[in-house]
């Protein structure tokens, strides 16, 4: 092939891409208006309702918004441990029966926590919502806070931190990376507790957090399914309308110390099995950002490594044969700093140092130039068709809304994120690149096999 025919068909692709981007985004547009309605109950909770009439089921979300971040000072992970604790029971609804019931209905459900809020679910044919209200409705109100319950359900959890953090190598290095990361903001604290502050969570904690808390003012409920507005109006006033205010204590709004340095971790672990090189920096994120700042972070990601196409897998693994695997990832759905993280698991043979250079010279790449249009336009389209593809998901789409809306962005900023996407520039990706990944913002980590 000549040069010149090469050179055509590069641009016949990055045309070819560039309208594909256009195509999908256009069609979100014209898909991304379900009707969605928003009211608030006399007791302060806010509802969100999102018809989807294809099938007969409906997905019912709870936010609270009170997350790992609003944990008292010495009891980190009581909001982890209070997501367990809402599975207890009440008066009415003892034990596992809340779940029990859902099943018996064809329902299923289940909870999450993270650094800003705490999220339950339930999936159920559309004549039992007003089930799956009562019952929350319930434990809103009700929970049993026993002795015995606080005391099973927090061993419960530290035999949870053993299994998923204290028996991995990476997931405790983690912990170690954020705590260095953040300095003295809460961010820094895992969000499951340190095992030595989960053991001092009693009934007087659990209470005084439950009080403060779990209260309709300070929910959010999202309805996605086949439902109409009038319908959830009504059930939601029946049921949770009837659970009364109550006062909150009110989040912290955290500084963000200032870093002066980067920090660097070199951690030995016999349980390792490879060496992992990692970099995480403190970045905006969507709640902080100035405008279009978080996409560019979102597209730059996405082109250094989202998938084996990003450029750290093609430099360092398919090119180069320096590691096994290698990525990229921003997480910008954070009330406060957000985080862009670049890895690589170094090849055998290979050094971490050997490693950490190459993915150096990655970034210099991006914060240099400009990325490539064609690459630019083929994960713009990538990440706006994954925003369509979320509406084949009413779980996807329920939590789009909700989560947004607990770290205090809006309907409308879910609606138009395919659009600004579409509108972040090569240059946008390069400053981005240039202000968001300074080492000064970062702590770089070392984890190897072995002791010391």
């Amino acid at each position: 092939m000549s040069r010149t025919n090469a050179i055509k068909r590069k641009r016949s692709q990055s045309i070819a891409i560039a309208v594909a981007a256009i195509v999908t985004c256009t069609a979100f547009a014209q898909a991304a208006e379900p009707g969605i309605t928003q009211f608030a109950l006399p007791n302060g909770m806010q509802v969100v309702v999102i018809p989807d009439h294809r099938a007969p089921v409906v997905t019912q979300m709870v936010w609270f918004k009170v997350g790992a971040m609003d944990d008292p000072q010495g009891l980190s992970g009581l909001a982890h441990f209070f997501e367990h604790m809402m599975f207890r029971g009440t008066k009415s609804v003892p034990g596992d029966q809340f779940a029990r019931i859902l099943a018996r209905n064809g329902g299923e459900d289940n909870a999450f926590t993270t650094q800003d809020y705490t999220a339950f679910y339930e999936q159920i044919a559309r004549d039992r919502l007003k089930l799956a209200m009562d019952l929350e409705a319930d434990r809103m109100a009700n929970l049993d806070l026993s002795e015995a319950n606080v005391n099973t359900e927090r061993e419960v959890v530290l035999e949870e931190r053993r299994m998923r953090t204290d028996n991995s190598p990476q997931a405790l290095a983690g912990e170690q990376v954020d705590a260095a990361l953040y300095l003295s903001h809460p961010y820094g604290r895992p969000v499951i507790g340190w095992p030595n502050e989960v053991k001092r969570i009693g009934r007087m904690e659990a209470q005084d957090f439950y009080s403060h808390h779990y209260a309709p003012n300070n929910a959010i409920l999202v309805i996605a399914g086949d439902v109409t507005p009038d319908d959830v109006r009504a059930d939601a006033g029946a049921t949770f309308g009837k659970v009364p205010a109550r006062p909150l204590v009110p989040r912290v709004e955290c500084a963000q110390p200032a870093r002066l340095g980067e920090t660097r971790l070199s951690i030995y672990d016999p349980n390792a099995t490879v060496s992992l090189f990692s970099r995480d920096y403190r970045v905006t994120s969507y709640s902080e950002a100035s405008p279009g700042r978080a996409e560019a972070l979102e597209v730059l990601a996405a082109l250094l490594g989202s998938d084996a196409s990003g450029a750290l897998y093609r430099r360092l693994v398919v090119e180069r044969k320096l590691a096994t695997d290698a990525g990229a990832s921003f997480d910008g759905d954070a009330r406060d700093d957000g985080k862009f993280s670049v890895y690589a698991v170094p090849a055998p043979g290979v050094s971490l140092e050997i490693v950490e250079h190459a993915v150096d010279e990655v970034i210099a790449r991006f914060v240099a130039a400009p990325p490539l249009a064609a690459d630019l336009a083929r994960v713009k389209t990538q990440l706006v068709a994954s925003a369509v593809y979320q509406r084949d998901s009413q779980y996807a789409l329920a939590s789009a809304y909700g989560q947004a809306l607990a770290i205090g962005l809006t309907v409308s900023d879910v609606q138009s994120w395919p659009q600004r996407i579409a509108a972040v520039s090569a240059q946008n990706v390069r400053d981005a690149a240039a202000a968001g990944l300074v080492k000064r913002e970062a702590v770089t980590l070392f984890l190897k096999p072995g002791h010391i």
